[in-house]
């Protein structure tokens, strides 16, 4: 008797034409996936794989502490910043921190830069910093990039992705906030219209716990 042909895979959901990265977080676009339901489940679980590949790497990068709250502490790093000053997360230790990785190439990064000055402005005062770490291989033309911005936040050099990678970006932008504990608290991928209303709410929400 044969056997019958195994039942055909279901569809997944088209992956957006969105900037994504290679293996040195280099801009590249990502391909739409064809018609043919096996390429597309295929690709899509790869997606998926990945994703939980990365955020996997994160919390083995920043275990909690024993006795600790569950929150992993954000990993601990020192940059350049282009005003020529060296800067430590670990020394920002009491204030609620916002970390935004960015590019020049990045779209939605420039798109959200007005919204991330107003945070900085409306909160800096009450025990918020917010770090600008820019990815891009060439310090000079990101720092004009940021003039022209009009950047007011500290914004620090990634040129060799060593930080990139300690946080295991999949994204571009990839913003984390961490709380006054130095526990990383919220990870956002990428950048949409709102995006800024829920930093806001959670910028707040660290400010005011007890």
């Amino acid at each position: 008797m044969s056997t019958p042909p195994p039942p055909a895979a279901p569809d997944t959901p088209e992956i957006e034409d969105v900037p994504t990265f290679d293996r040195d977080l280099a801009p590249r676009r990502r391909v739409i996936l064809d018609r043919r339901p096996k390429r597309r489940t295929v690709l899509g679980l790869a997606a998926l794989g990945a994703l939980a590949f990365g955020l996997n790497r994160l919390v083995e990068a920043a275990p909690a502490e024993p006795g600790g709250s569950a929150d992993p502490m954000a990993p601990d790093f020192t940059l350049r910043g282009f005003d020529g000053r060296n800067l430590r997360l670990r020394e920002q230790l009491g204030q609620v921190v916002l970390i935004n990785f960015w590019a020049t190439w990045c779209g939605p990064c420039k798109l959200e830069m007005p919204h991330l000055n107003r945070l900085y402005d409306k909160y800096r005062a009450s025990g918020f910093q917010l770090l600008g770490v820019n990815v891009d291989e060439d310090p000079a033309t990101a720092a004009t990039a940021a003039e022209r911005l009009g950047l007011r936040f500290p914004v620090l050099s990634d040129a060799d992705k060593s930080v990139s990678r300690l946080y295991a970006l999949s994204a571009m932008p990839w913003t984390v906030l961490v709380d006054r504990d130095g526990r990383l608290r919220h990870v956002h991928r990428g950048y949409r219209d709102g995006f800024e209303t829920t930093y806001d709410a959670q910028i707040r929400a660290l400010l005011t716990a007890a």
